[in-house]
């Protein structure tokens, strides 16, 4: 199937691995040029020269702290006249509220959470103008309200309210706002997550992977996966959809 894609330009930020690479090899392969973003230029480097060896298109990198927000005005300056903007940076740490002190909350939170919005805002405007697209990956712990991973819970709900809220507006504007919240995902990120998870209830965090055989399928989902979702509600064969969120997680 052509999404129809071809020649639209996309920024994805946390776009140096996991689901924010995978994102870009599928937008890469409907012929879309793309600015990756993230905080560490090596690794980023290393992505785009793979996106483009793959699959020969313009792919341009700009290194970006997102928890700040003059970094976010100077990323959407960078990244000039997109098409698509897929929200995908951040990594909330697991823990109960009492586990998680302020400082490590408000700096997940400023990296995600507000480096969502303030991304968004950042480039509203040349959306608006070009009929863009926002694709929000937010995390499906934002509707299992888990409270061992309080932080990332309250934080996903949050982020799932923006983009519906958002999205409800946006179509006024030309535009289409949508999210997706992933389960488990294969990615470095998952296994840290599972390591917490398999010291607190194993004793033992090398056990993780034990963890990952009751899931559907056996297996958690592969970044690959997430990444094509992205690329079909990003294009014009999902163009009836907004401020909808795709729950990924295996049934």
């Amino acid at each position: 199937m052509d999404l129809q894609l071809r020649g639209k330009r996309v920024l994805i930020t946390g776009g140096s691995k996991g689901i924010g690479r995978a994102a870009a090899m599928s937008l890469a392969a409907e012929g879309c040029d793309i600015v990756l973003a993230a905080r560490d230029p090596a690794t980023l480097a290393q992505a785009a020269e793979m996106v483009r060896s793959r699959h020969q298109v313009r792919v341009e990198t700009v290194s970006a702290d997102l928890s700040q927000a003059a970094e976010a005005v100077r990323l959407a300056g960078a990244a000039g006249e997109i098409d698509v903007l897929v929200n995908n940076a951040g990594a909330i740490p697991p823990g109960t509220l009492l586990q998680v002190d302020d400082a490590k909350w408000r700096a997940a939170w400023d990296l995600k959470v507000f480096g969502f919005i303030n991304l968004t805002r950042a480039v509203y405007p040349t959306l608006k103008s070009r009929g863009g697209v926002v694709v929000n990956v937010i995390g499906a712990a934002g509707e299992s309200f888990d409270p061992n991973y309080i932080t990332g819970s309250a934080g996903n709900a949050s982020l799932m309210a923006f983009t519906r809220a958002l999205g409800r507006a946006a179509p006024a504007d030309g535009m289409r706002v949508v999210g997706i919240n992933p389960g488990p995902v294969a990615t470095e990120r998952m296994e840290m997550l599972m390591r917490a998870r398999a010291e607190r209830e194993l004793g033992d965090p090398a056990r993780w992977a034990e963890l990952t055989k009751p899931m559907p399928f056996g297996r958690a989902a592969t970044p690959e996966e997430i990444g094509d979702a992205v690329a079909f509600l990003a294009s014009p064969r999902s163009g009836y959809t907004t401020g909808t969120i795709l729950t990924i997680n295996g049934g």
